[in-house]
């Protein structure tokens, strides 16, 4: 049975090991992106829970919006001053919405994150909307590994295995048992791990890939 154990783990960490991110955007054509001078994160919206992880993925978005030349309002100062005006996270349902809150905070633009599946996989998107028409100025997909499905395996595996050879029986029913609580307890919620947020970091920089920069280019020579 340990044998049997040790492969089953491998396994999931090769696989892990062969995932890769992809992603692709598209920017409304002939927008003057040098124009925004500001832009706010709403929202992360989704398969993610608790105010922790929403914000650290925020903060990866910060990190490639301000590398293309953007001032950026953080999420966690959006939903302050929301929380304040009473817009409840239940009102922005639609694009109209997040460009109603983006005027709120007097803000060009608004991101909008929403990630429908967070689990072994990730899928993400993200549009930028103009607030005065809620039009789609950028809107990017992407997709990895997140590294969630196999934390949560390996160690609930690996320490029902442990525990079933400290006390000297067969390993099959306690690894089983160990699985599946450590699948069902998860981690929504939690801040996210190392690993998790390299792996989350590589579709963030996919989604963004061609986002456009108000960075002014070289001219070539």
């Amino acid at each position: 049975m340990r044998t049997v154990c040790f492969t089953v783990l491998m396994g999931a960490l090769l696989a892990a090991g062969c995932a890769s991110s992809q992603g692709e955007s598209y920017a409304m054509v002939g927008y003057d992106f040098t124009s925004l001078n500001k832009v706010a994160i709403v929202d992360v919206t989704g398969r993610v829970y608790g105010e922790v992880v929403k914000n650290q993925i925020s903060d990866f978005f910060v990190m490639e919006l301000m590398k293309r030349g953007y001032n950026v309002v953080e999420r966690k100062d959006i939903q302050a001053v929301l929380k304040e005006q009473e817009f409840q996270a239940s009102d922005m349902t639609s694009n109209e919405d997040a460009a109603r809150a983006g005027r709120i905070y007097n803000v060009p633009a608004v991101l909008v994150i929403n990630i429908p599946k967070y689990k072994d996989k990730m899928e993400m998107t993200a549009k930028l909307l103009d607030v005065e028409d809620a039009s789609i100025l950028w809107i990017g997909s992407g997709s990895g590994n997140t590294g969630k499905g196999l934390a949560t395996f390996v160690g609930a595996a690996a320490g029902a295995a442990a525990g079933a050879v400290l006390a000297g029986g067969d390993t099959s029913d306690r690894v089983i048992g160990g699985v599946a609580g450590g699948v069902v307890g998860g981690v929504a919620g939690n801040a996210l791990s190392p690993d998790q947020e390299k792996q989350i970091k590589k579709v963030i920089a996919k989604v963004c890939e061609t986002l456009p920069s108000r960075i002014p280019q070289p001219l070539n020579k």
